[in-house]
């Protein structure tokens, strides 16, 4: 991040002041359908640390938060399998938008407009520090992983495969 650039007060960075947590801010030129990739390579990190925030629906319409690395798809069948309903699947981006009040591309799970069960890929524990959606696209925040579980309190799955 250059010295002019100042990173947004988004509602996102509002609840992580709010709950002390402790994260660094991230900005990066962000690309059209670029996705984690884009990120990665612009903040020269492993894609895997990079953890993408997906709004998806159960098959009752009940909006959920899952959490995934960026290197990783979400298995639908096993989630739902995980939840106990009959299907998951990823709501359309208006829906989306509409559940977190983020615009798609920049997606936080902190601060979202309706209240939603939170999921987190098990592994991404694992890490040292990840790098997630401040709010906005363009910018991300890194923090220890632990803090997720601390402000978030998610559910924890083994859902991550290995995309196309």
């Amino acid at each position: 991040m250059s010295d002019h650039e100042k990173p947004p007060m988004t509602t996102a960075i509002r609840q992580l002041l709010d709950e002390g947590v402790e994260f660094s801010s991230h900005l990066f030129r962000y690309e059209e359908k670029g996705g984690t990739s884009v990120s990665s390579r612009e903040l020269g990190v492993p894609e895997h640390a990079v953890i993408k925030t997906l709004i998806m629906e159960t098959d009752a319409k009940e909006p959920m938060v899952i959490l995934m690395h960026g290197d990783l798809q979400v298995s639908t069948k096993q989630m739902a399998r995980e939840i106990g309903v009959k299907s998951v699947a990823p709501c359309k981006p208006e829906v989306a938008e509409r559940h977190s009040g983020y615009q798609v591309g920049g997606t936080s799970p902190f601060g979202t407009r309706k209240k939603m069960p939170v999921y987190i890929e098990k592994s991404i524990l694992d890490l040292e520090r990840i790098f997630i959606n401040g709010g906005r696209r363009g910018y991300l925040v890194s923090l220890s992983p632990q803090e997720l579980i601390r402000v978030l309190k998610p559910v924890l799955v083994n859902v991550g495969i290995r995309g196309k």
